[in-house]
């Protein structure tokens, strides 16, 4: 009986052993959210249509369309579908959504684009040249007990309240975390290789970037996917403290105001290219690193 009673798959969670069942699964707690969601805006509203605190779906797409479309005059004689299609192109790219959308991919970008290339290179190097990493762990091990965010203050002092100290505070923030993780990363590599290169008559260099930088490389592009989190927290903070567009600006220039047809519309969006850019990593991933599997480091 006992033994019986061990075969049997688990009510409810067991489920997750049907295929079929999964795609259900997977989008029972989004279904339960945004239910759970509409009825109680549903309720709210009808006590006071006025109501800010939970819109509906259609004061939030009433409210994104206004920050999403900035209608262009058509110059004089221009009629037609292509005149049409111009207008509602130039309204969408001359948006405040657009323009905010823009301002915070572009920081956030070149924030984590630069700390994934200096983490690459100190990181790399260190695991490599027993010199250098004497050099550089110590002082990096000391830094990753700094919060990011206390250097805010700092950055906005030294170089002002222009795009380079939010692109500082998002590679202050993540660079560290590539650069150590990318090291260990490194010294995990077996050492035969190196003997065998440098046997082979390959130079230092080419030992580092032909033989080690290729089986390192799917590692940082699943590092960047793990510090996106982190560095939208760090572009949020800086947005909302100093700067004149972006996707944090404005939700810190509406939020005194309680417009939450603004704010939850701009979560979900920077959710979504969030999701973007993380799909995008694991594409490159599978495309050029076929072999790599991630349970092994």
């Amino acid at each position: 009986m006992e033994g019986l009673r061990m075969r049997r798959s688990p009510f409810l969670f067991g489920l997750h052993a049907k295929p079929r069942l999964r795609p259900v699964l997977g989008s029972l707690l989004f279904i339960v959210l945004i239910s759970t969601y509409l009825w109680a805006s549903n309720a709210r509203l009808r006590e006071n249509e006025n109501d800010k605190f939970m819109p509906s779906l259609r004061q939030m797409a009433e409210v994104m369309y206004v920050l999403s479309y900035s209608p262009q005059e058509l110059q004089d004689g221009e009629t037609g579908v292509v005149a049409k299609a111009g207008r509602i192109f130039h309204g969408v790219m001359s948006s405040k959504f657009f323009g905010d959308a823009v301002a915070s991919v572009r920081r956030i970008s070149l924030g984590v684009g630069g700390a994934a290339l200096v983490g690459l290179l100190i990181g790399l190097n260190a695991g490599i040249f027993p010199g250098f990493r004497a050099i550089m762990m110590p002082f990096l091990t000391t830094l990753s007990y700094v919060p990011p965010l206390a250097v805010l203050p700092i950055l906005l002092i030294v170089f002002g309240v222009d795009e380079f100290s939010k692109v500082m505070l998002i590679f202050l923030g993540t660079v560290l975390v590539i650069s150590c993780d990318i090291f260990y990363t490194t010294e995990k590599i077996p050492r035969e290789q190196i003997t065998t290169a440098l046997t082979l008559g390959a130079s230092s260099l080419q030992v580092a970037y032909r033989v080690i930088l290729p089986q390192v490389m799917p590692r940082l592009l699943v590092l960047l996917t793990v510090c996106l989190g982190s560095a939208w927290l760090f572009l949020i903070s800086a947005e909302m403290i100093a700067a004149s567009e972006g996707l944090g600006y404005r939700i810190f220039l509406v939020q005194r105001q309680n417009k939450m047809s603004i704010i939850i519309p701009y979560i979900l969006c920077m959710t979504f290219l969030a999701f973007l850019m993380t799909r995008l990593m694991h594409k490159v991933i599978a495309w050029k690193y076929p072999w790599y599997n991630d349970d092994k480091s």
